[in-house]
């Protein structure tokens, strides 16, 4: 069976099972996305690894993890999902010490964080692509690649995911104000919260 890269796209939250989120997963050479959903607390460890500007006080089990295997020489080669069962996927980590190779099972929202913080790239294989990938019809517009992947999580959360807005309506707020609130949001280690900021304060700078 043939393997395909797949990259990140985003978080976002998933009406269908309550306090969980949805995991975007985009074919890197195609057009199929592979939503995997996942919980909180593991969107919130995607979302840190994946904001590089928000900086937890104190490591999050997955920071532990890196910190461990540097500490040992592990390193994580590459995060495979293997296996899809009822609409859960299986993934397994490819892990090297002494160029001794090893497979490790691990839950998905788990080897995709760990995936991030090893820069360890992600695969699936085919057939799993082939029976939980979807496909998003995005009507074309001449902008840069940067609003283009923003217009496309659009179309995916609207038409697919349908996602709550989070309680607070950053856009009210000054600059000023946003800044604050995420060193207050990192502080408190709210980071489903600072993401949200974060990301109010991208759109404006």
């Amino acid at each position: 069976m043939s393997l395909v890269r797949l990259n990140i796209k985003g978080i976002s939250y998933s009406q269908t099972q309550n306090g969980a989120y949805a995991l975007i997963l985009n074919e890197v050479d195609g057009d199929r996305k592979l939503p995997i959903v996942i919980g909180a607390f593991e969107a919130q460890s995607i979302a840190i690894a994946l904001e590089k500007e928000i900086s937890p006080p104190r490591p999050l089990t997955h920071d532990l993890f890196k910190n461990f295997a540097d500490r040992f020489d592990i390193v994580v080669k590459q995060v495979i999902i293997h296996k899809l069962v009822d609409g859960v996927f299986y993934s397994s980590l490819i892990c090297e010490r002494d160029k001794i190779e090893e497979i490790i099972d691990a839950r998905t929202s788990d080897a995709i964080a760990l995936a991030l913080r090893f820069q360890a790239p992600i695969f699936t294989f085919k057939n799993i692509l082939d029976k939980a990938g979807i496909y998003l019809k995005v009507n074309p517009k001449k902008e840069d690649d940067d609003t283009e992947d923003n217009i496309l999580m659009d179309e995916l959360v609207a038409n697919e995911l349908e996602p709550q807005e989070p309680g607070e309506n950053y856009k009210a707020k000054s600059i000023e104000e946003l800044h604050n609130l995420l060193e207050e949001a990192v502080s408190n280690e709210d980071y489903e919260k600072a993401a949200h900021i974060r990301d109010e304060i991208s759109k404006r700078e």
